[in-house]
């Protein structure tokens, strides 16, 4: 690859290259299944059963982005959604399929990286992204938001979940300048509900919150070190 900047587009994938972690980082990070990380549990996000047991969201057509080892993916297959599932890390979606498979659900697991993924425009009823966001440079935004956007059906909703600043979980506090004054996301990139709401102003808010703590017993994810989001596509105004 010609390390040149001729468009736009180099100019991201150059600064890509000095901050996003590469696939080969997520797959080592993915590699050692025993490793004491929290979302590595088989159990969907507290929140996201919320949506459905309230009657939030409907079984629909979803897009999942950084989908990790699929526990969201499996419990959307199960309540009856059809499922596209990516992830930029092939062991992770090797480790979701595996647990798909058990299930004996179908899920369309996407190795991909979420910004060369092709959508058509329109596609899906809910877009969901649990821990992908927080590890997204600010110069991707602009792409990410467009991206789901582009996904989403008239209407349709787009939930996830993110580093509180300063939580337990992590959370960098840096301003975007600072990412790359610093040349890194100090593992994660941690946002205000005021920040999100900002972030996020061309969508309708349905709710932003605290993400409510789960026990090890419960049958659902949860950390308090984590905002839970759930806005909806806006119609242009005529």
């Amino acid at each position: 690859m010609a390390e040149e900047i001729n468009n736009q587009e180099d100019l991201l994938v150059m600064l890509d290259s000095l901050l996003r972690e590469p696939a080969p980082f997520w797959n080592s990070f993915y590699k050692d299944r025993e490793k004491n990380i929290p979302f590595f549990v088989n159990k969907p996000d507290e929140n996201l059963v919320r949506y459905f047991d309230a009657g939030m969201v409907k079984p629909q057509k979803v897009l999942e982005l950084g989908c990790g080892p699929g526990r969201n993916a499996i419990f959307l297959a199960e309540k009856g959604c059809s499922v596209d599932a990516v992830d930029v890390s092939e062991q992770s979606i090797d480790w979701a399929m595996e647990r798909t498979k058990k299930c004996g659900i179908e899920v369309n697991y996407i190795l991909e990286d979420i910004f060369m993924l092709q959508v058509e425009e329109a596609t899906y009823d809910l877009v969901y992204d649990s821990g992908c966001f927080h590890h997204i440079a600010p110069h991707r935004r602009v792409d990410y938001i467009n991206l789901i956007k582009r996904a989403l059906k008239p209407n349709g909703f787009f939930a996830l979940t993110c580093f509180v600043q300063e939580g337990n979980l992590g959370g960098s506090s840096m301003s975007d300048w600072d990412v790359y004054r610093k040349r890194s996301l100090e593992g994660g990139l941690g946002f205000t509900d005021q920040r999100l709401r900002k972030i996020f102003s061309e969508f309708g808010e349905i709710e932003i919150c605290r993400m409510k703590d789960a026990a090890k017993t419960d049958n659902v994810f949860g950390v308090s070190g984590l905002w839970t989001a759930l806005f909806q596509k806006l119609e242009p105004r005529i």
